[in-house]
């Protein structure tokens, strides 16, 4: 992997910040910086589908309520039915093959929006949103 280098302008309560956490640590400033940015951002796209990386990179740009309005998004209640029953289904051993593409398809959709919905979120809290617990996270 190449390094890249990159000369920052931090206001000083940060940069005390930082050099209090290399110290408490025993790690370079350098390290702690570093790690400091790679574990705020958003994580990379390509490891994502490449389907809906296009989607996902866009995200960056929506405002704070356009990323909430996904954030805290449900699929549709009739297709959570329905995959619902088909998991049943499965696991009775009664499915068909029709109907095991169109489990295939469900979970492959609901997998996608709870990617986007993730991602939302990290995108939030990126830009510094706190995001919620897990108990606080709306139900529907």
């Amino acid at each position: 992997m190449t390094v890249q280098s990159l000369t920052l302008q931090l206001p000083e309560p940060i940069f005390r910040y930082l050099q209090q956490t290399a110290a408490a640590t025993r790690r370079p400033l350098e390290q702690v910086a570093r790690q400091s940015i790679e574990g705020n951002l958003p994580p990379s796209v390509t490891d994502m589908p490449i389907e809906i990386q296009d989607e996902l990179l866009a995200m960056q740009g929506l405002s704070y309520d356009e990323l909430g309005r996904i954030a805290v998004s449900q699929g549709d209640l009739d297709r959570q039915a329905r995959h619902q029953q088909l998991l049943e289904r499965n696991s009775a051993g009664s499915i068909t093959a029709r109907e095991r593409e169109e489990l295939a398809a469900l979970r492959l959709a609901a997998d996608r929006l709870m990617l986007r919905k993730a991602y939302a979120w990290a995108v939030l809290r990126w830009r510094g949103h706190p995001t919620p617990a897990l108990h606080e996270l709306p139900l529907e």
